[in-house]
C-alpha cells in the first residue's frame, strides 16, 4: 500500500488580508472632470484673468491624482496570508515585487497584542514572540482590524487548547 504524503488536517483559521481599497482614484478623476466642465465657462467668460491660475490649479490636482493612483496600484499588490493550524501559526507576506516571506510561530508561545484608541477601536495588531513584535494587517481599515482581531484571537485560543 502506498504511503500517503498529503495532509488531511484543515486549518482552524485562514485569512488573506489585502489593503483597504475604499478610496478609488476614479472618483477623483470624475470630480475633477465635473469641476472642470462646470468651472470652464466661469473662467472663460466671467473672469478671464483667472484662467492661468485655474488651469494651474487643475494641473496640480491632476498631478496629485496621478500620484495617488500610483500609490494605490502599488499598495494593492500587498497581501498577508494568515493561517492558524492546531500546532502552529503561519504568516505569509507577499510584497510589491512578488517576494514572499513565511514566518511560523508556536501558538502557545506567541501573543496577540492590540493597540486601541480612546474609543476602544483596534488601531494596530501585533504578534509578540519574546522580544520580537510583528505587525499584522497594518493596511486594513480600523473596522476590519477589529473584526479580524476578534476572529484571529478565537482561533489562537483554540490552537493553544488543542
Amino acid at each position: 500500500m502506498p504511503m500517503q504524503t498529503s495532509t488531511t488536517t484543515s486549518p482552524l483559521f485562514s485569512a488573506t488580508l489585502r489593503p483597504d481599497r475604499s478610496l478609488r482614484a476614479a472618483g477623483g478623476w470624475i470630480g475633477l472632470a465635473v469641476a472642470g466642465l462646470l468651472g470652464l465657462p466661469f473662467f472663460l467668460v466671467a473672469v478671464p484673468e483667472f484662467l492661468l491660475p485655474g488651469v494651474l490649479g487643475f494641473a496640480i490636482a491632476a498631478a496629485g491624482l496621478v500620484a495617488f493612483s500610483l500609490r494605490q496600484a502599488r499598495r494593492s499588490r500587498l497581501t498577508e496570508q494568515i493561517t492558524v493550524w492546531p500546532g502552529q501559526i503561519e504568516v505569509v507576506t507577499a510584497g510589491r515585487g512578488g517576494d514572499r516571506q513565511m514566518r511560523r510561530f508556536d501558538p502557545k508561545k506567541v501573543r496577540l497584542v492590540l493597540d486601541r484608541d480612546e474609543n476602544e477601536r483596534t488601531t494596530a495588531m501585533y504578534l509578540s514572540h519574546g522580544n520580537e513584535r510583528i505587525e499584522i494587517g497594518a493596511f486594513l481599515a480600523i473596522n476590519d482590524k477589529s473584526s479580524f482581531a476578534r476572529a484571529f484571537g478565537q482561533a489562537m485560543r483554540k490552537a493553544r487548547q488543542g
